[in-house]
């Protein structure tokens, strides 16, 4: 049986197959083949569509580094200005290949990768400190203005 681990990677993979769109079961195993049509896809966009900058403002490090691997393996160069949060993520891009490629994808891997980090993070303190981990315990009473 696999491993928590090597199931979570395996998800991830078979997320990613899903957005590279593969045509046969041989290319479906390629990893460079996929990899290659997603590139001449987001290539064939920017000649019809003019890529333009996009912002985009990531809460947690484990998103960011996420998506930064999935501008990457779309072939795409993240970057920020001086003087931005670390938080930021810059990329010059088709916005269509963001509304229906690169954001969906990404979406999806966040979902698996924090419902993995949930699970395991509800264990270790479990594990580790014993005690219930749960939401806090909602009362009646006045509610703090914000």
């Amino acid at each position: 049986m696999l491993d928590e681990e090597q199931q979570l990677i395996l998800k991830l993979r078979k997320i990613e197959a899903l957005f590279a769109r593969p045509g046969t079961e041989g290319e479906r195993r390629a990893a460079e083949s996929a990899s290659n049509r997603v590139r001449a896809r987001l290539a064939e966009l920017e000649h019809v569509e003019p890529a333009i900058e996009f912002r985009f403002s990531l809460t947690d490090a484990w998103s960011r580094s996420l998506f930064i691997a999935v501008l990457r393996r779309h072939g795409l160069r993240p970057y920020r200005y001086h003087g931005q949060r670390r938080t930021t993520v810059m990329v010059r891009v088709a916005k269509s290949y963001v509304d229906v490629t690169l954001w969906p994808e990404f979406l999806q891997l966040q979902t698996v990768l924090h419902e993995h980090f949930e699970a395991v993070t509800k264990r270790v303190i479990a594990q580790a400190i014993g005690a219930d981990a749960g939401d806090v315990e909602l009362r009646d009473g006045p509610a703090l203005e914000a």
